[in-house]
């Protein structure tokens, strides 16, 4: 029997809650693997969970995204075997561990050329963008994108890939300096949304055209703005929350801003099934070894100071992904 450290939450507060416990890891049962995590992705939804703002049930592991080398096989598995790169996002919570047993179902293959850590900064991350431009809203070349958060982890991913897809993509970000990390990653313009009047400024950027798909993942601080951003029958997506709830909505207007689709999905639900779990993750890693998406690398902490990964994540200290090393 293996032995793991992983991070235990027994209660829900600020990082200081996060405690790194060693256990003993049972033999994988049917249907499972072992992993020899090598690399662990950092989500924001990791910080609501901690918080108690999407509670579980206590004691719980932390983190739902990892690479690592397989290093036993279960019965029945017939698909993976020892030595296979692997990565996973939605095998459940316990990403914040050195070794997990983990359902051979919710694992891909790492095609050569792409590292463990690339894998690992950006699978969730990727993901999602491939679900939002791909399936939420399909970005069509000479779309007008908008794109909330830029310079964060998905916001990078979602710029870059509608940038080549052929959309004009335009990015808002929360200081001069990550417009510029903005800008780097695909966007054509990008405004700083801590500003009051960059609903105007964005219009501006594109020569009064408004967008057809708004992306937004801040919620409370841009969420009636995007609305304005839209154009008519325009798609508002938000799927995320970072300044807050988005402000309770009278459906009607909806109507008056220009018959806009508003839409709240989620990337679990798009991947529920193996096989489509696996192509869309085909689509990712083809995105990836296109150079549409790159793996931003903004910070690297070990599981030791999970905790000012944490805090860093949630002050908005850094840019691009988080990787979390075993």
């Amino acid at each position: 029997m293996a032995q793991a450290r992983s991070i235990s939450l027994t209660e829900f507060g600020g990082p200081e809650v996060l405690r790194l416990v060693t256990t003993d890891l049972p033999d994988p049962g049917p249907g499972d693997v072992q992993l020899r995590q090598t690399a662990i992705g950092f989500n924001y939804i990791d910080i609501y969970q901690r918080a108690g703002k999407y509670p579980l049930p206590t004691p719980t592991g932390l983190g739902h995204e990892a690479a690592g080398v397989i290093e036993r096989v279960g019965e029945g598995v017939t698909d993976l075997r020892s030595g296979d790169r692997v990565v996973y996002m939605n095998a459940g919570v316990g990403a914040y561990a050195d070794r997990r047993n983990v359902p051979a179902a919710k694992l891909v293959k790492i095609p050569d050329g792409i590292s463990d850590d690339a894998a690992a900064a950006i699978f969730f991350k990727a993901m999602t963008a491939q679900y939002l431009v791909k399936k939420t809203y399909a970005v069509q070349p000479g779309d007008i994108v908008l794109v909330h958060a830029a310079a964060g982890g998905v916001g990078q991913i979602l710029c870059s890939w509608a940038n080549a897809l052929g959309a004009t993509v335009i990015g808002t970000a929360g200081s001069a300096e990550k417009c510029d990390a903005a800008r780097a990653a695909g966007c054509h313009a990008a405004i700083d949304y801590s500003k009051d009047d960059w609903v105007a400024q964005v219009i501006d950027a594109t020569g009064g055209k408004k967008a057809r798909v708004v992306y937004d993942s801040v919620a409370k601080h841009t969420f009636m703005g995007s609305l304005d951003c839209a154009a008519p029958f325009g798609m508002v997506v938000l799927f995320g929350a970072a300044s807050g709830p988005a402000p309770a909505l009278d459906t009607e207007l909806l109507n008056k801003k220009g018959c806009l689709f508003l839409t709240r999905p989620s990337v679990f639900p798009h991947n529920a099934d193996t096989q489509t779990f696996r192509a869309n993750a085909a689509d990712v890693f083809a995105a990836m070894q296109s150079g549409a998406v790159r793996a931003s690398i903004g910070a690297q902490y070990d599981l030791d100071h999970i905790a000012d990964a944490h805090r860093a994540a949630e002050s908005r200290a850094t840019m691009g992904a988080i990787v979390i090393k075993p």
